[in-house]
């Protein structure tokens, strides 16, 4: 019954900076560590956000900003091996945070604001088991970053600068409790907090991407039936994105808690789906305009089609349902916003 986490990854692929806590895309999930044998996979998502708002001129009445977060996509790649019965290694790359926010409107007060911000990372994950139950895990994340930033307010240029790549390195460390017989996973991983410098065209960027624990399990329930989900928590109250000139772009004053609950069925040796809702609680107060949306929640469907040559092939779909905001500064009003996303993965044990 192990494709019905399957699937449940290929839905987490889905989650969006347009609704996420923080910039969080990927959940830097290490549940490749997991798979039976020497395995790849090589995974790609597609998100089309739908996020407009309205600012109240005191003389020309509402504008609207029009949507203000572009479509954009995500690839991910990991492979896994066993070096014997006890320990295994997986290399996993992903795209675990980003943005992208574009005032693109005539007549909002924000037009010609934009901002990007762009990461992908490696991690090497060493898993080592007691026995048939128990398991830990840890590795280093090595994290790369790019990005750029233009403020306009009214129509006049305020700053903007371009910002190169920089790294900045952490780890992962966990544990795991199995049972085989019922399908059963129950991992804990935490990712250590990571620093970032990035040269900049005008002013230099320092960011903090924060501290996080992920929480996955699964468990058969019934025959061929079989419940997932996850809970994460991130600091992102100690997460930052600093301009050496600008000051703060963007800072967060609350930490994040996003849970996903899910239900797989094996309707026959080839085919395996699940349906899964995912939630994140608002957090009130005013949003920064270069994330205007605060919580959401979302209903995902996916399926896993299984080749007799090893290969698994899983498709996700998602639509997430952004919770309203009011931004800071102008306090515009972003209502009624959503996400439409889909994922997809190819899969081989060998």
């Amino acid at each position: 019954m192990k494709n019905f986490l399957t699937v449940g990854a290929a839905l987490m692929l889905t989650t969006t900076a347009a609704t996420a806590g923080g910039i969080d895309r990927s959940g830097q999930s290490v549940g490749a560590i997991y798979e039976d044998g020497r395995y790849v996979e090589l995974s790609y998502g597609m998100v089309t956000p739908s996020v407009s708002g309205t600012f109240t001129h005191p003389l020309a009445g509402e504008l609207d900003s029009g949507s203000v977060a572009p479509s954009y996509s995500s690839v991910g790649l990991a492979f896994k091996t066993d070096i014997n019965d006890k320990v295994s290694l997986a290399l996993i790359i992903d795209q675990p945070f980003g943005a992208d926010v574009d005032y693109d409107t005539a007549g909002y007060p924000l037009t010609g604001t934009a901002a990007q911000v762009k990461t992908v990372a490696i991690t090497a994950v060493g898993r080592y088991k007691f026995n048939e139950n128990l398991s830990v895990h840890f590795g280093p994340r090595y994290l790369t970053a790019s990005g750029d930033y233009t403020a306009v307010v009214n129509g006049v240029p305020q700053y903007a600068s371009t910002y190169s790549s920089g790294n900045g390195a952490g780890y992962v460390a966990g544990m795991a409790y199995e049972r085989k017989d019922i399908a059963m996973r129950v991992a804990l991983t935490y990712s250590s907090a990571i620093d970032l410098e990035l040269d900049g065209s005008v002013g230099d960027l320092t960011a903090t991407m924060p501290q996080s624990v992920n929480l996955e399990f699964q468990s058969g329930v019934a025959a061929d039936t079989l419940v997932f989900g996850s809970v994460r928590w991130a600091e992102w109250s100690e997460g930052h994105i600093t301009d050496t000139l600008a000051g703060e772009l963007v800072s967060w004053d609350d930490d994040v808690l996003t849970y996903t609950l899910g239900v797989g069925r094996k309707f026959s040796d080839s085919f395996s789906g699940a349906l899964s809702v995912g939630y994140e609680k608002a957090l009130g107060g005013a949003s920064s305009n270069l994330s205007p949306t605060d919580g959401y929640t979302s209903v995902s469907l996916g399926g896993t089609y299984t080749m007799g040559n090893g290969v698994e092939l899983t498709g996700g779909v998602r639509y997430i349902m952004a919770g309203d905001t009011t931004t800071e500064t102008i306090g515009a009003s972003f209502e009624d916003n959503s996400a439409v996303a889909v994922g997809l993965k190819i899969a081989y044990t060998y």
